[in-house]
C-alpha cells in the first residue's frame, strides 16, 4: 500500500500563532452583566470606583475610641486613666464624641466618633467600675483605624479593561456599589469531530468503534478559558458532509474547531474543507510539537478554524497551546503569566530536535521535596491525562531534560 506523502512546513506554536494573529481582528461583542453573575468574565469597560471606601473611618479592632494623646506615656505601671462616656452600635453612627480625657467603646468595624483619633484595643486596658478605664500602653495617632478612602477613592480605577474578574473582583466591585459591568460577550466555539469510527458516548460501540470524547473535553477547555461552546456533531470520512457540516457551524460561531482521524487522507480532508470554507483558507499545517505535528491554524470568513488531530491526548494538549491563547485574544484578555510549580524530575524525557514536547506528570512530595514524575503513554491513552496533576513542557531543540532537574510543571486548571 502506498502512503501518501506528508508535506508540512513545521512552525513553532509563537510563530504559527504570530501568522494567525497578524491577519485576525476578533469581532468582540460588549455586554452589561450583573457583577453577582460576572466571576470569570472580561472586562470591556474599566471599572471605576463611585465611592471613597470606607465612607468613614473605622476601627480594626475592639477596644476603645481615643485621643492618641491622652494616651501618651501611658504603661502598665503608670496607667492612662480615662472617662468611658458611652458605646458605638454596630451599624450606626456614634451617638457621642470623645473629648479630653474621654474614650468610646466601639467594636471591629465601629465608626469613629468625632473627636478620636485612634482606638486602643481592650487588650491593653482595663475596666475600673463602669465608667472608667485603664489604659496600659500608648496609641499613635490613626492606629488600629481605617481612614476614609484608604482602600479605594472615588474616581479611582479599580480594574481595566481586559481583567478576567476573580472572586476577590467580584467582592471589590460590590463593597463600592457598582452592580453591573460590560463584559466581552464569550465567543462561541463551533466543536466538529470526524470520523467514521466515531459514535456518541452514549451508544454502546460495535467492533472497530470508539466512543467520541474529544468534543466534550474540548467543550470543558472551552468553558475553563472563557468561551462558549457548541457541539457540532460528528461528521463522516467524506468530504461534503464534513464541510457541510463546518460550514454550517462557521455560520453560527466565531471559532471553528474540528479534530478528526491519525491517517493522512483524513488530514488531507480536513485541510481541503478549511480550504473551501473560505479565503485565505490554511495558513500554517504542522507544528514543531509532540504530540499535535499535523495541527492546522486556518481563517476563513474572518473566523479561526483549528483543525486537531483526533487522538484525544493530542487534541487536548495541542488546544491548551493553540486554542486558548485565540480565545485570550478574543476576549481581548490581558496577558498573564502561567501559574507554573517548580519540582525535581524524576525520569530522563527524551526529545527530537526541532521540536517542542508536552509531557503529563504526577506531582507528589517526599521529605518536604516536590516531584515530579512523567506519565509516559501514547497519544490515545486519555488515561496518561487522568493520571496526571500537570505538564512539563520541553523546550525546543533541548534534546530533553535529565533526570533531578527542577522542571516548572503547568498544573491542569480544571
Amino acid at each position: 500500500m502506498n502512503a501518501t506523502p506528508e508535506f508540512f512546513n513545521v512552525q513553532p506554536v509563537e510563530t504559527a500563532l504570530a501568522s494567525l494573529f497578524a491577519l485576525w481582528e476578533p469581532a468582540r461583542r460588549a455586554v452589561m452583566l450583573d457583577v453577582r453573575e460576572s466571576r470569570g468574565k472580561v472586562l470591556a469597560a474599566a471599572a471605576v470606583s463611585p465611592i471613597d471606601l470606607p465612607e468613614f473611618r473605622r476601627s480594626t479592632v475592639d477596644g476603645y475610641a481615643v485621643r492618641a494623646a491622652d494616651t501618651f506615656g501611658a504603661s502598665q505601671s503608670l496607667p492612662a486613666y480615662l472617662t468611658c462616656v458611652g458605646s458605638v452600635p454596630m451599624g450606626a453612627p456614634p451617638t457621642c464624641s470623645v473629648a479630653l480625657g474621654q474614650a468610646v467603646e466601639i467594636f471591629t468595624g465601629g465608626m469613629l466618633p468625632d473627636g478620636a483619633d485612634a482606638v486602643v484595643m481592650v487588650e491593653r486596658t482595663q475596666a475600673l467600675g463602669t465608667e472608667e478605664i485603664e489604659v496600659l500602653a500608648p496609641v499613635a495617632p490613626g492606629e488600629n483605624v481605617i481612614q476614609v478612602g484608604e482602600d479605594v477613592r472615588r474616581g479611582e480605577p479599580i480594574l481595566p479593561v481586559g481583567h478576567r474578574l476573580r472572586a476577590q473582583d467580584v467582592g471589590g466591585l460590590l463593597a463600592v456599589g457598582v452592580l453591573s459591568v460590560e463584559v466581552i460577550d464569550p465567543p462561541r466555539v463551533g466543536i466538529l469531530c470526524g470520523g467514521d469510527e466515531l459514535i456518541p458516548p452514549e451508544v454502546q460501540p460495535q467492533p472497530g468503534q470508539i466512543r467520541d470524547i474529544n468534543a466534550y473535553t474540548l467543550a470543558g477547555l472551552v468553558e475553563a478559558a472563557g468561551g462558549t461552546p457548541l457541539l457540532l456533531g460528528i461528521g463522516r470520512d467524506d468530504f461534503e458532509d464534513y464541510y457541510a457540516r463546518a460550514e454550517t457551524g462557521l455560520r453560527q460561531v466565531d471559532v471553528l474547531v474540528m479534530t478528526s482521524g491519525s491517517s493522512i487522507s483524513t488530514r488531507d480532508l480536513t485541510r481541503a474543507v478549511i480550504e473551501r470554507l473560505g479565503a485565505p483558507g490554511v495558513i500554517q499545517h504542522g507544528l514543531a510539537v509532540k504530540p499535535g505535528k499535523p495541527t492546522l491554524i486556518g481563517l476563513c470568513e474572518g473566523k479561526p478554524v483549528i483543525g486537531l488531530p483526533g487522538n484525544p491526548v493530542s487534541a487536548l494538549l495541542v488546544a491548551r497551546q493553540i486554542l486558548v491563547p485565540v480565545l485570550r485574544r478574543a476576549l481581548g484578555e490581558a496577558p498573564r503569566p502561567p501559574a507554573v510549580i517548580h519540582a525535581a524530575l524524576t525520569a530522563n524525557i527524551a526529545s527530537t530536535s526541532g521540536r517542542e514536547d508536552t509531557v503529563p506528570v504526577r506531582l507528589f512530595e517526599r521529605d518536604g521535596t516536590r516531584f515530579a514524575e512523567p506519565v509516559f503513554g501514547k497519544s490515545n491513552l486519555i488515561y496518561t491525562l487522568l493520571r496526571a496533576d500537570g505538564l512539563v513542557q520541553v523546550p525546543l531543540n533541548s534534546g530533553g531534560i535529565r533526570a533531578g532537574a527542577l522542571v516548572e510543571v503547568m498544573p491542569f486548571d480544571d
